[in-house]
Order: C-alpha cells, then structure tokens, then sequence
C-alpha cells in the first residue's frame, strides 16, 4: 500500500469491502475499474481494456465509462449476473484539499435494481430469502422498486419450492451455514438460474432482525408475532431489511407495510401445474405471448399488469371475495361506456407505485416527478366515476382512493412542464415558485441584456465596428479586436489573449458585469437542485399515501380488464360455491380458441363431484383434443376462483383447493432423472398431497415404461385415488390403455369418456365432442397419415397392426409381426415342424399353441380377461 498513490490506496480500502462485486471508482468524469474487475467488465461491456502505469513494472488493467452513462453499463452488468458497487465523488474536487473524498453511494444486485432498463414494467423484481429451521422454514419477499414487503413459513421444502415458483424472485439470500444443504438445494430448483446469495448468519438473529423490523413498521407489534410461532419468518424478513440498507445506503421509508403470507388463503398451483396450464409462459418456446397471462393481461397500467399476474397465481378460496369480485365485473361489463371512460383515463397514469420508490429512494429525477403528477391529476376522474357504481367492491375501493390532491398542487407549482433528465442543468422549476430564483434569473436575463449594451457601446466609443463581447470557460467574458483595429485599442482595455485574427481584452466595467451574470447562473443550478431535492421529499413523505392510491388503481384495472374480455370473448359469470361439483355447459380453453385459427373450436360440457363423477376416463386418439380438453377444464376452474368471467355457457365451480397436473413427459437431465422418474415423482405427489378439494389432471401416466408396467401402474393409482378414503380428489385421467377403462365396472364413481371421431376413406375426422363410453381403438395410423409419414410406412404399419391383432404366429408357425404381403410359399412336399400331439399329420391351431405356453397360476386377473378377450378376437 506504501506503494500506491494515495488515489489508489482509497481504491483498494475501499474494495477490500466489497470483493465479491464489481467495483465502479468515479474519477473526473468517468467510473474506472482496476484489476480482474477491469478484465472482466471490459469483456461484458464491451470496452477497451487499457492500464495505469503501462508499462512498469506495477501495470494495472484499467476500462472506465462516462458519469453521465453509467446506468446503462451497470445495466449490463447486472443482467450477466454481476453485482456492481458504485462509488462516488462526494465533495466538489475543485475545492477539495488533497485527494478528493469517495464514498460508495448504492449496491446494485439483481434483487434491488431501480433502473427501469433492468425491471419488466408487468411482473414484480423481488429479492427473497430462506431461512430453515428445524421443522418449518422462514421466508419473506420484498420488491425494493414497489415497496411491497412480504414473509411467511411453511413446513417443508416442497411447499417452500412451490412459492418460489410463484414469486419468481430475482435473487434469493440463503444463511451461510445451509447454504449448501440439500433441503436448501431442493427449494431452490425451480430458479436453478437465479443468483442465490449466501449471507452471514449473523443477518437471520431473532433478536437484531425483531428490532430491525420493529423500526421498519413502527405500527405493528413484531414481539406478538414472535409468540405467534412466526420466529423463522421474521428471522428471513430481517435479513432482507438488513441486506437492503447495505445495498441502498439510504432510508427504506417506501417499504412501509408488512404482509403476513398465509397461502391456505389461496387455491395451491405448484411449478409443475403452472408449467404444464401454461399459466405464465408456454411450455415449448417459454414465451408470455401464448399463455392464460398473455391472453388475459389487457390492463393499461404497469400496476394493474402486475397485478394480474399476481392474481393469477394466486387465486381465492374465500367465496366472499370471489363473489365481490365477479359483482364488479358484472357491473364493469355491464355498463360498457362507464368502462370505456375508466380505461381511456388509465391511459393518461404512469406506475404509481415505481415512481415513488424511485422518489423514496432518492433516484427519481425531475420527469419523474411530473410524471407521479400527471398520473395524480386524474385521480379525482377516476373517484367520480367510482361514486356512479353500485359493487360494494367499488365502494371500498373508492373510501381507499387518496386523491393526493395536495401532493398534485405541488409538483404542479413547483415542477416544469418539459424538464431535463439531468439534475444539475437547471430549468427544472417553475417561475413563480420561489422568491429568491426568480429574481436570480431576472438577473441572468438582464445580464445578458447587458453585454449586448455594453458590446454596443464600446463599439461606438472605439470606432471598432467588429468589435465582439465573447465568452469561454477559461476567461470567462472577454472584448475581442481584430488585428486591423488594435491601433484603435483605449488605454483601459486590458490585453487578455493573443489570437491570430486579432486580441482579447477585458475591462472593469465587463469583469464587473460578468462576475454578476455568472455568480447569478451559478447559484441558479445550485438553487435550483436544493429546491427539487426539497420537493422529492415532501413527495416522499407522502409514499405511502401514493401507494394506497396505486394498489387501488391496479385493482380497478384489472376488474375492468376482466368484464373487457367477458364481453368480447362471451365469457359467464361462474357460480363458485362450497360444494364439490363442477359443472360447465360449453366449456372452452381460452388460449386455444383464441389462437387455433385453422377450425371452428368445439365447446365440451364437464361434470364432476366426489360422490357419482369423481374420476373421468377419457380416451381417444391423439390429436383429437384429449389435453386440450383436460386443460380447460382446470383453467376454468382457476379463472373463476381469481375473480373473473370463464369461457363457458355456464358455469358453476365448487372450490378448489389446488389443482394437480402430470402433463406430459420430458427427461430432467440436470438433476439425472428419466421421463418415467420424473413422471413417477410428479404422480407421488399427488397421491400425497390431494384431497377432496383437490382437482386432479392426469394425462398418460405410465407411457414411460414398458406397456404392461405402465398400464399396472396407471391402473392402481385411479384405484388409490378412488377408493382411499381420505382422498377422493376430482379427476381427469387421459389414456391409451384402453382395458383402463373397464375400471368404470368395479368402482361406481369412474366413468368412461371420450373424444368422438369418424372414419372416411381410411382416414378419420376429429369431431373434438366428448361423448359418453369408451373406446378401443387410438387411430394412431391414422393420425401417423395426417401428420405425413410415408404411404409405404403407413400401409406397412397397417399390415403390421393387423397380424398383431390375429395372434403372434400364422398357420405355419412364423411370426406374424414380420409377415410380409408377398411371403413364398413353403416348397411342395417339405414338412412343418409344428404337429399336434393327436394327429402328426395336422398342424397345431394358433390358439392350441398360445393356451400351451400359458401358465393359469401366474396370471392376474386383469390379464386373464385381457387373455380371453384376445383369445375370442382370434378365434373370431
């Protein structure tokens, strides 16, 4: 350290502090970065790589970025995974003595960028954390742009797993000691490329983190929590409070409201149903555009996106606020034109809720502020259109509808119409809004009146026509005379600059002005940046009234947006009540019948209960709408229970208390699991976890495993799921076993379905109908034709299909899979090997050969009857 230059040593005691991160060190008017930081941010950036003492023997790697730029580069850095220290200048190095003071002014990670570039403006940014105890584990979540604050605790890792599929969060804080746990591991697989964090374990202390939060939210009482059992919650919270104020170095006032997490106040979607229901994103190409939020997410503002989504992940049990909500939609679709007014006034709202975090958190400039209010001067609209409503939802909205209209009148008198982005340009404030800046700019203005006066009349009083009054930063004002005039020079001119057109010079008559007209400009910016930080945080102060006003917003927006799609896509209003039916009449997917643009979408109706339709068979060939089927159904039942209208002619939901899916089939390389083990896992849970509230979707189990071990499988889990006791869940169970399907005549609440089809000229047409009974056939050549396999394979196929169905040998003993069309005939007088034991002269009968090779103690029933029926095909 003796060594370095007193610069550099403030670099590395400053980076001794944070080496886990890359750190930004402002010099003049670039962030520089030194070492294997320099490295590595010039690969990412993108930038030159360049170094300090090139050269010697003490060469350092340096790549730096403008002042004025450096959000954008710290953007990029984020996004590649890296955690960004920024530090600052914090004195002015014109009057700093000796090296100039820096201090670090913000932590930037995943969990707490503000940068719009780095935030989706539909889905929240929350940073968590995970706190296991010995038996539950604590975990809370926090959204540092919106303010929202959140912690809980639940009993097991897979619980703990399913919220953070639903939180999505940015970044995840583990204590250090667990950070390499399996339990920790395994709640953590659904964000496998989330940055997760290992902390000290000093930031989960009970005692420090109830203190914490105890200063955090003055107004609730965190002890009686504490002996509510919530001790591992709080424990998460705290560390997230603490790891917050080390990132931001500043005041949290905008988190201001704790949330206890209950999800038993909520119908359960854990990763594997929001994948396979395509909730979120598609499952193939994992895009928004194509999923139930694509489709239903037509709300106007941010909040109301994120709200939404929210609402989509978590939808309701309680049917009190379930019925609250379908009344204001009912009124919303309704009453189209009071809808359309809302909505067009939603156009002319910002992000309420990002604007003040943004602002509480010192990082809002001045168009932020007028843009909190443009958004605040629509408010009182919005109230008067909510006083015409009738939903008691509606009134409570609006009694919660802070108009903030002394907020508005503020930053309507104080904040300019068109103001720059930078803070320290000026022209942010109006005129008339403080005494001492107006008068400031009436001097500047005059001042410039001035010079013109005074260019005038010294031109006259020299004779110099092409005399100029001139300006630089280096001189400041100056009397500038061409070399042809200088003879004509008066002796109070004093020579400042020699140029080779002709002499600068200065006078006291123009040093006096100047120092009047700069020192005015001067204190104007200076003036200026005290007057817009004073207004921030009066705005701040008052974040928690913006907030209110915001949630309400979002709210609004989304029940608006809910009656818009009802109307135009002729969705019911569902009856959701405390029984155990569901019931649709013309049910449909509302993705597909919005996208699938080749035919004319075919309606279903459903029925369900526990006690006569608790499972239903459906069979059927592929492609013929089996999945699509089973899909809407469970869709609808979530549409309704969050709150909005479903495609369906009428619907009446008895509620659900988690949906369940095995969807699919797909090979989990990472965590070295096959089709069939995650299949086998996926099914594990259900037959765990499902009760009478439950809805079930089960599509092909056991197609990961040999035929008969998938056909056993699948067999005894529709048994368990009827005849346990304790379960009973409502379900929906696809195959192609068809012998699955002789269930329905020996448990007397499964039934056979399935999806009717014609044959035509060897091919088949999909009807998409779900008709009553079974079927025993899959169509799959059928559908292999359509998809374009060769006709050579096809009919190969065929032939193929058909000797399986005759028996596996002929009449002359061969096997009847490898039977071709034109096989030649044995030669004449040549014996066949294959002779009754009665009569040598007469070969054996295909079904003598195959009851010889049965052993009757080794067979199941179910393949005794599969035995018979085959052995009847045959003989037929």
């Amino acid at each position: 350290m003796n060594d370095l230059t007193p610069m550099m040593r403030q670099y590395h005691q400053i980076k001794a502090q944070y080496n886990d991160a890359i750190l930004m060190f402002r010099i003049g008017d670039f962030f520089e970065m030194f070492y294997e930081d320099a490295i590595e941010a010039s690969k990412i950036l993108g930038i030159a790589l360049t170094s300090r003492n090139k050269g010697a023997a003490a060469d350092v790697p340096l790549c730096g970025v403008p002042h004025h730029a450096v959000s954008a580069y710290v953007s990029k850095l984020i996004q590649a995974g890296k955690k960004v220290v920024l530090c600052d200048q914090v004195e002015d190095p014109k009057k700093a003595t000796g090296i100039v003071k820096r201090e670090v002014i913000r932590v930037v990670t995943a969990g707490s960028v503000l940068d719009e570039r780095d935030l989706d403006s539909r889905t929240n940014n929350f940073l968590m954390s995970i706190y296991p105890a010995k038996d539950r584990i604590g975990y809370c979540f926090a959204d540092l742009s919106t303010g929202e604050f959140a912690m809980g605790q639940l009993t097991d890792e897979k619980e703990i797993a399913t919220e953070i599929g639903r939180i999505e969060p940015a970044e995840v804080l583990v204590p250090e000691s667990t950070a390499n746990v399996s339990a920790i591991k395994k709640c953590l697989a659904s964000v496998n490329e989330t940055p997760v964090q290992s902390i000290p374990d000093e930031s989960f202390n009970l005692e420090k983190g109830m203190s914490l939060l105890a200063e955090q939210f003055p107004n609730i009482n965190i002890s009686k929590l504490a002996e509510t059992g919530l001790d591992a919650a709080i424990r998460a919270a705290a560390a997230v409070i603490q790891y917050l104020k080390q990132t931001q170095l500043r005041d949290l006032s905008h988190i201001a409201t704790l949330t206890v997490h209950r999800t038993d106040f909520f119908m359960v979607i854990d990763e594997v149903a929001k994948r396979n229901l395509e909730l979120t994103a598609t499952i193939i190409e994992r895009e928004r555009k194509g999923s139930l939020l694509g489709l239903m997410d037509r709300t106007i503002t941010p909040m109301g996106s994120r709200k939404i989504k929210s609402w989509l992940l978590y939808p309701l049990i309680d049917l009190k606020t379930i019925s609250a909500r379908h009344n204001a939609v009912e009124f919303a679709k309704n009453h189209a034109t009071w809808r359309i007014n809302i909505r067009k006034i939603f156009e002319g709202i910002n992000d309420l809720e990002r604007l003040a975090g943004r602002i509480s958190l010192a990082v809002g400039n001045a168009r932020d502020l007028l843009a909190i209010r443009f958004s605040l001067q629509r408010l009182p609209e919005i109230a008067e259109l909510l006083k015409e409503s009738e939903p008691e939802l509606f009134a409570r909205l609006l009694q919660r509808l802070d108009l903030l209209g002394d907020v508005a009148e503020l930053l309507d008198k104080a904040i300019s119409d068109d103001p720059p982005t930078a803070l320290r340009e000026g022209k942010i404030i109006k005129d008339g809004f403080h005494l001492e800046l107006d008068e400031l700019r009436k001097i500047a203005r005059s001042g410039r009146n001035l010079l013109s006066e005074l260019e005038a009349k010294e031109k006259d009083r020299t004779g110099i026509s092409s005399l100029k009054v001139g300006y630089n930063k280096v001189f400041g004002y100056y009397i500038e005379v061409t070399k042809p005039h200088l003879h004509k020079i008066p002796p109070d001119f004093i020579r400042k600059q020699t140029i080779t057109t002709g002499e600068r010079y200065i006078t006291p008559e123009l040093k006096e002005l100047e120092e009047k007209v700069l020192n005015a400009q001067e204190r104007i910016i200076d003036l200026e940046y005290e007057l817009f930080c004073q207004v921030r945080d009066q705005v701040s102060s008052q974040v928690g009234r913006i907030q209110q006003s915001a949630g309400v917003l979002a709210e609004l927006d989304v029940l608006c947006t809910f009656a818009d799609l009802a109307e135009e896509y002729n969705y019911c209003r569902p009856n959701v009540h405390d029984g155990d039916s569901i019931m649709i009449k013309e049910g449909r997917h509302p993705v597909v019948e919005r996208f699938f643009k080749t035919e004319r979408f075919v309606p279903n109706d459903s029925l369900m209960d526990t006690t006569e339709n608790q499972i239903l068979i459906l069979t059927g060939p592929n492609m013929a709408g089996k999945s699509t089927y089973l899909r809407q159904v469970a869709l609808i039942a979530l549409m309704a229970q969050m709150g909005s209208f479903v495609p369906a002619a009428e619907a009446s939901i008895g509620i659900v208390d988690r949906i369940f899916t095995r969807i699919g089939a797909a090979d989990s390389l990472i965590k070295g699991q096959s089709t069939f083990m995650v299949e086998m896992i996926e099914t594990a849970r259900i037959l765990s976890q499902a009760t009478g509230r439950s809805l079930v979707i089960l599509d092909e189990i056991g197609r990961g495993t040999s035929t008969y071990d998938g056909l056993s499988i699948a067999w005894a889990v529709v048994e368990y799921l009827h005849n346990h006791p304790s379960l009973r869940p409502r379900t929906l169970f696809a195959t192609h076993y068809h012998e699955i399907t002789d269930l329905a005549l020996k448990c007397p609440r499964v039934k056979n379905f399935n999806i009717a089809v014609r044959e035509w000229n060897d091919n088949i047409i999909f009807l998409r109908k779900i008709v009553p009974g079974s079927t025993s056939r899959s169509y799959g050549i059928q559908v292999a034709r359509l998809a374009g396999l060769p006709g050579e394979v096809i009919d190969r196929a065929k032939e193929i299909l058909g000797n399986l169905e005759k028996g596996e040998l002929d009449e002359i003993g061969q096997p009847r899979l490898a039977r071709q069309k034109h096989q030649p005939k044995p030669q004449s007088g040549q014996l066949t090997l294959f002779f009754s034991d009665e009569n040598a002269s007469l070969p054996e009968s295909a079904i003598e050969k195959e009851l010889r090779k049965i052993d009757p103690t080794l067979l199941t029933p179910i393949e005794a009857l599969n035995l018979i029926h085959y052995l009847k095909e045959k003989l037929n």
